[in-house]
């Protein structure tokens, strides 16, 4: 059975990221998409493990092929994410997501217009705030910057199929799941699970 393709965009703070690594502990048919960028690899980093790194040349050459779904420049860095990499991923079965922001998500649903996404919400603007203050790991200065971002993309949140409020972690990540579940249980995809079945109690 071919994959289906979700996005998944949050303010920074709202708990993305710990959401989608328990989610695909949880569910070994969901996996995350592994970004292409030019930046270099920092210590600890694997090639296709945390970003496929590429020359700038490569990277534009795959732009000329039309081999992302989605790009950007952040300063002067380039960003991706291959589309042959995940048509694999789905071809083989797999559930897979993409970890970007709306932008990212208006031009992958240009291409992809199957996909299904997923806008993740804190339960306010304070907690957000108290979130990204009790890290402890940017001045203020950040912090405020952050937190303008954060509601410049809350305001796309229409732009989504649907919405998790992450409030209590762990019923968060139910109805998260939940959503990849439903996914499997749709007319078309039970008929590629279950065909020959189906077939046999109506002919």
């Amino acid at each position: 059975m071919r994959g289906s393709l979700y996005i998944i965009s949050a303010p920074s703070g709202a708990g993305k990221t710990s959401l989608v690594s328990k989610l695909i502990e949880l569910d070994d048919h969901i996996v995350v998409s592994v970004s292409s960028t030019t930046r270099a690899m920092r210590p600890g980093e694997t090639d296709g493990v945390n970003y496929h790194f590429l020359s700038i040349d490569d990277f534009q050459t795959k732009i000329a092929e039309g081999d992302f779904l989605e790009h950007a420049q952040v300063f002067d860095n380039f960003y991706g994410t291959s589309k042959s990499s995940v048509e694999a991923q789905l071809a083989a079965g797999k559930d897979v997501i993409l970890e970007i922001d709306w932008q990212g998500a208006e031009q992958v649903r240009k291409l992809m217009p199957e996909a299904t996404s997923i806008f993740i919400l804190p339960p306010s603007l304070q907690e957000l705030s108290n979130r990204l203050n009790g890290r402890g790991t940017d001045s203020e200065e950040i912090i405020a910057r952050r937190m303008a971002d954060a509601v410049s993309e809350i305001s796309h949140y229409n732009e989504f199929d649907y919405i998790v409020i992450n409030n209590h972690f762990d019923i968060a990540l139910k109805e998260l799941h939940s959503i990849f579940c439903a996914g499997r249980l749709t007319r078309d995809a039970q008929l590629q699970t279950h065909k020959t079945l189906i077939k046999s109690m109506i002919e």
